[in-house]
């Protein structure tokens, strides 16, 4: 709008100033301070003391240490939550000063204490604990470790044929009760622990299998019925790989292929309808493997706690022409009675397999102590109890090994690949002693000791030197007639 002189209005300022500040006082007559946060306020407290012109703030009660609290005393069994918490409440209080009745601000102090009284975090946690939990509803829950802890399982170990006796033995020795011999392998009771125990110290076992479900079958739908009424939830699911194998002894079935598919089947069909996914299927390195065996009318369903067979301790990668396999090793040494502070002479070393066995046999080395298993991939696996297990065996190794061991090989190759496994077994470079040597002109490096070894036959032998057998018989009736000599072959 404009005049009716038509002049411009006039041009408004407009300027911005502090508010006045209001003059409250204190009931000494001084302006109240500016109240300041952080490191400002910090800041401006040094300044201030430096110049004269501010004064201490008063100290503030310092709470006693943990250490310091000689006086305060913790709850007994007879004492309940209420009357601890309000004694230990009614202490802190005492030990603080008194109240202002001037407001305060909200924010917390440098030191990290807060106006408000502190609650103890052992007595939040102690009254959490003591509030009833609401009950979980059955079929959702997994089990959890501790409830296998009371549960006593069937267990079968199978084992190379001969070894049936020796194996029995082992596990007896090894704390187990109910020990049956059965066809290449024996069977017995143990709780989860004790599986765990099997696993690492046995050394004569192929596996250990936890025994699932077991019940009559004659057709194919019954192996499936069988597969899909066990409880596969509380060990694996669908986040698993799965492998199933099939073995059978007179079984009428037809084919063992589709025996073992009709359990695959019923093990994935059973996971889907309870938890909505079957798992995949890893026939090279599963993270759970299911054993069928079949008999005449019978089926039986085990979970596999190994994994990797466990003759494969982990340290033989260099393998020699027909080598031998370290639970077949260990059962040959058992079998011969071979005392672990005797010499041992293994003249047709190989890879060592023999001779390996017999250093961690006399220091006293678990033969799955650097080695993975299977059901440390299984649901609910405890690592602590099994850490807790190795610990206890890694106490019990001999620090060095005592007992003289002698090999030799014809195969310069040989020699090299038992070295190399020696050292892989964290074997001392002189645990063992490894030479070239022809075992026909080989002279016995004690008066007395034993002699186990692996000849060769077969493949390993040519079939026109029909006069080893007779140079090395002559060889030995000359030379080790102190000796002890326990020899494989397939015929003699």
């Amino acid at each position: 709008m404009t005049d009716d002189n038509n002049t411009p209005p006039s041009r408004k300022k407009l300027s911005l100033s502090r508010a006045p500040r209001k003059a409250d006082e204190n009931d000494d007559g001084d302006q109240k301070p500016r109240l300041r946060s952080g490191a400002r306020a910090r800041a401006v407290a040094q300044n201030q003391l430096r110049s004269g012109q501010g004064k201490p703030a008063p100290a503030r009660a310092r709470r006693p240490l943990p250490t310091e609290r000689s006086n305060t005393r913790s709850p007994s069994a007879g004492d309940t939550n209420e009357s601890y918490q309000s004694r230990r409440i009614t202490t802190d209080r005492a030990d603080r000063p008194a109240r202002s009745d001037k407001p305060r601000p909200a924010a917390r102090l440098r030191d990290g204490h807060s106006d408000a009284p502190a609650t103890s975090k052992r007595s939040r946690a102690e009254s959490t604990d003591r509030q009833p939990r609401a009950p979980r509803e059955a079929g959702q829950a997994r089990p959890r470790p501790s409830a296998r802890l009371t549960e006593t399982f069937r267990v079968f170990a199978p084992c190379p044929q001969g070894l049936e006796e020796i194996l029995c033995e082992e596990m007896q020795a090894l704390g187990f009760d109910q020990v049956e011999k059965g066809r290449a392998g024996c069977a017995f009771e143990a709780d989860w622990a004790g599986i765990l125990r099997a696993n690492l110290y046995s050394r004569l076992a192929t596996r250990i299998l936890v025994q699932v479900a077991h019940g009559l079958v004659l057709t194919e739908d019954d192996i499936y019925e069988l597969a899909y009424d066990a409880p596969w939830e509380r060990w694996f699911g669908a986040e698993h790989t799965l492998r199933v194998d099939t073995s059978a002894i007179q079984s009428p079935m037809k084919s063992l292929m589709f025996c073992n598919l009709k359990a695959k089947d019923g093990i994935c069909d059973r996971l889907r309808d309870r938890e909505g996914e079957r798992p995949s299927i890893d026939t090279v390195r599963p993270d759970a493997r299911v054993h069928l065996f079949l008999t005449k009318d019978s089926g039986t369903l085990y979970l596999d706690t190994s994994g990797e067979s466990l003759f494969k301790r982990g340290w033989r990668l260099d393998k020699g022409e027909a080598p031998l396999r370290e639970n077949l090793a260990a059962g040959i040494l058992a079998l011969s009675g071979w005392d672990p502070s005797q010499p041992l002479l293994d003249p047709f070393c190989g890879s060592g397999t023999i001779l390996i066995e017999a250093a961690w046999i006399a220091q006293g080395v678990p033969p799955g102590i650097s080695r993975p298993f299977g059901f440390e991939r299984l649901r609910n696996a405890d690592a602590r109890q099994w850490s807790a297990l190795k610990e206890d065996a890694f106490s019990r190794i001999a620090p060095e090994l005592e007992t003289p061991l002698y090999g030799c090989d014809l195969n310069p190759h040989a020699i090299q690949a038992a070295r190399d496994n020696m050292q892989r077994a964290n074997l001392a470079p002189d645990s063992i002693q490894f030479a070239r040597a022809n075992a026909l002109d080989l002279q016995p490096p004690t008066n007395s000791g034993w002699l186990v070894t692996n000849p060769p036959y077969g493949e390993r032998l040519d079939e026109q030197d029909d006069s080893f057998w007779r140079d090395w018989s002559a060889c030995l009736k000359q030379e080790f007639a102190g000796w002890q000599v326990h020899v494989i072959s397939s015929d003699l």
